[in-house]
């Protein structure tokens, strides 16, 4: 709707996973680093945790584009409030193939249909990357020990999978408990909000992306930006996103740091965070 307005090529704001969008700031690109190295050298398992909208999925779609094709498959469990049983049965049936176990067979046709692929994964030189989304929802008994002993697996001496938990930053206390796991874990990432520069940068490189060739946010709109939303990226995209529709309705030049109050004051009366 106020694309063409702005002279925007699309709207700069979706939460959508777009590389293009990816902002490289300092603890996500040091989070990145981490993870490819873990996954890399064929670590067992690493943990990627910051808090609710701070770029997590992006993040990991960033990974996948990273990766070679000696890491594959990526199997993506978007639904982590299984019990061990499913959690095998899924992915038996992800890399089974046509015709595979289903997910409610006995767990020793799972472990052995994993057992299998694997050993020949680990033959063709690939290695598997599993990763668990929303892990701080895990259950702390059966489940975790269900991804303890997926470690167990190994091809030519080293583990034939990584394993990565990504989760809210609840996920580190659940895992000091369950030290059998935490152990086997290579590297911890915490992705933490940005920085008021970073915030302004990332705006800007959002708007870029998306086709500006014009300052749209003035330098004290960027600073209520991150004062309001702290720094957290999703905030930011939608108190963005926003603050251009009202510009527009408005018929501004540029978005002034009174829009971006009045339209956060709005968020905050009818949606309280």
């Amino acid at each position: 709707m106020y694309a063409s307005y702005w002279k925007l090529r699309e709207r700069p704001f979706e939460n959508r996973c777009d590389p293009r969008f990816y902002y490289p700031a300092e603890s996500h690109q040091a989070a990145l680093l981490k993870l490819r190295y873990a996954i890399e050298n064929r670590r067992g398992g690493t943990v990627l945790a910051g808090p609710c909208g701070s770029g997590k999925t992006l993040l990991v779609e960033m990974l996948r584009t990273m990766l070679g094709p000696a890491f594959a498959p990526l199997s993506h469990l978007v639904f982590p409030q299984m019990s061990g049983a499913e959690m095998l049965g899924y992915l038996a049936g992800e890399w089974g193939g046509p015709g595979s176990t289903p997910e409610a067979a006995p767990v020793h046709q799972s472990v052995q249909r994993i057992e299998r692929f694997l050993a020949e994964n680990a033959q063709r030189g690939q290695h598997a990357v599993v990763v668990v989304d929303e892990a701080h929802l895990l259950d702390e008994g059966a489940a975790l020990e269900t991804l303890r002993m997926l470690l167990n697996f190994r091809g030519g001496g080293e583990p034939a999978l990584t394993l990565l938990l990504v989760g809210q930053p609840g996920i580190l206390p659940i895992l000091d408990r369950a030290p059998q796991l935490e152990e086997r874990l290579a590297v911890k990432c915490l992705l933490r909000p940005f920085t008021e520069r970073e915030t302004a940068e990332y705006v800007n490189h959002r708007l870029k992306q998306a086709g500006a060739q014009q300052e749209i946010f003035e330098p004290a709109a960027l600073a209520s930006l991150h004062r309001l939303t702290h720094g957290v990226p999703r905030r930011i995209n939608r108190l963005g996103d926003l603050a251009l529709l009202i510009g527009y309705a408005e018929e501004l030049r540029s978005v002034a740091a009174d829009q971006v109050e009045a339209v956060h004051q709005e968020l905050v009366t009818v949606m309280p965070e």
